[in-house]
């Protein structure tokens, strides 16, 4: 567990008491399993969103990441209890992914690189090729795209794929050019909005549509090699 001395560890710890504490007096707590919680963890995670994007304030922002953090803590429990691993190991894992992710920052053992003098495009590259090596298993570069995405997100994840593996940012979409985009988001959410009433209003599902358009791409491009 986390220690008294580390000045962000002691609250942390704290917290990871009071969950443990609760998983076995609490009858609901206790009844939690990790399927459970993905409901609750979606949720949390688009109130963190909505807080941010609508200026919420600070006060807000610290209770919703709050709500965030209790998802993490409780799957770290969950996992604890059947003896996979704890909330340490989550957070020893993650902090050596980011130095290994991150060499223009770090070196091996997690000292700073005397310099910086990396690009944001030479990051994103590195970035990429330390992910491919971590997981060769992938055949291309869609994989890892969660299916369970909105469509509107996942298809800006797949384009944002496709782009970095070398494809025209639009490749293989249909009627794309000679749309008029708006210039700006207010702009493009009315866009968007309208399109899908106009679906609504004509009996088709906005959501479906795109996520068929979402597997017509993916088929077309499935071979697509990851960036390197």
């Amino acid at each position: 567990m986390a220690s008294r001395d580390n000045a962000a560890g002691a609250p942390l710890g704290d917290l990871v008491r009071t969950i443990a504490e609760l998983r076995a007096h609490c009858p609901w707590m206790g009844a939690l399993t990790h399927e459970s919680l993905v409901e609750y963890l979606l949720e949390e995670a688009y109130e963190v969103a909505e807080t941010i994007e609508t200026e919420g304030g600070d006060a807000d922002l610290k209770s919703e990441l709050g709500d965030v953090l209790l998802q993490v803590v409780l799957h770290a429990r969950l996992a604890e209890e059947r003896g996979a691993f704890d909330l340490d190991d989550v957070a020893r894992s993650l902090n050596a992914k980011m130095i290994r992710r991150n060499p223009h920052v770090f070196r091996p053992d997690g000292s700073l690189q005397d310099s910086f003098p990396a690009t944001v495009e030479e990051i994103v590259l590195t970035w990429d090729a330390v992910k491919k090596a971590e997981k060769p298993e992938r055949g291309h570069g869609f994989d890892g795209v969660p299916g369970a995405l909105p469509a509107l997100a996942r298809a800006q994840k797949l384009l944002d794929r496709a782009e970095r593996a070398g494809l025209p940012p639009a490749a293989g979409v249909t009627g794309v050019t000679g749309v008029d985009i708006p210039g700006t988001e207010e702009e493009l959410g009315e866009l968007l909005f309208g399109i899908v009433a106009a679906a609504r209003a004509g009996g088709l599902d906005a959501e479906r549509a795109l996520r068929g358009a979402l597997r017509r791409f993916q088929d077309s491009h499935g071979r697509v090699s990851p960036a390197s």
